[in-house]
């Protein structure tokens, strides 16, 4: 690792531990504060489309059409895109999937969607703190919880012909479980991607693209725990 950041920073001779270790801890920093940014800036996007009478149009409907389709652009452009861009896109990305979030609002109480917030909060830095600090391999995580991913978008498009409650609660128990997973495995890889990265370019591609996968897991679990636990409107 040393060798690596050597590259980065132009430094002669090895780097001491405390200075490898500061430049990771900048480095998810960096992941974390693009993350809780976009998470944000969805909030509040969610809040103003839902207080100006939009949440109940087909904007939010359009909104995460177009938010996936960026999500697609970065992806299949990440290598000809600069750093710079992918970090525009990013933000155009969270903007409209905030607009499609504000649908929760007419379902959902204020209060319960608060308290879903909170408890989201907790179980996503509890998990993504295991991830960062354990010793454990979690790489062979990666392919069974990609499973369990691919295994509910599956069953999600055969409960919207069925319409059981008991299914979409199956559906939403096992979303929080491989998606808090996903929360260690990836912020083990962001982390493990830092220590194999030697230039400042792909580093910042690599933090934006970790700041996603953070985000969506948060969002997948925040999604999950209303189904289970949010309070309706009346």
């Amino acid at each position: 690792m040393a060798i690596e950041l050597n590259r980065r920073y132009g430094t002669a001779g090895t780097l001491d531990q405390a200075t490898v270790d500061g430049a990771l801890r900048s480095y998810m920093l960096r992941v974390y504060n693009l993350m809780a940014s976009g998470l944000a800036l969805s909030g509040i996007l969610a809040v103003l489309t839902f207080q100006f009478g939009f949440a109940a149009t087909a904007i939010p409907t359009v909104s995460i059409f177009v938010a996936l389709g960026v999500l697609l652009v970065m992806s299949f452009g990440v290598n000809k895109m600069s750093a710079k861009t992918l970090g525009l896109l990013y933000w155009v990305f969270t903007a409209t999937f905030g607009i499609a979030l504000s649908t929760i609002f007419l379902r959902y109480t204020g209060t319960s969607i608060l308290r879903v917030f909170f408890i989201t909060s907790g179980m996503f830095g509890a998990m993504s703190l295991y991830g960062y600090t354990t010793k454990r391999d979690l790489s062979g995580m990666g392919s069974f919880l990609m499973m369990g991913v691919i295994g509910l978008l599956i069953a999600s498009v055969v409960n919207i012909f069925l319409a059981s409650s008991m299914m979409q609660f199956v559906i939403s128990v096992i979303t929080v479980l491989v998606f808090v997973g996903l929360t260690a495995y990836d912020t083990q890889r962001i982390k493990s991607d830092f220590n194999e990265s030697n230039a400042e370019e792909i580093t910042g591609k690599q933090a934006i693209f970790g700041a996603v996968s953070l985000y969506t897991n948060f969002i997948n679990i925040f999604m999950a725990l209303l189904n289970l636990f949010g309070g309706n409107r009346e």
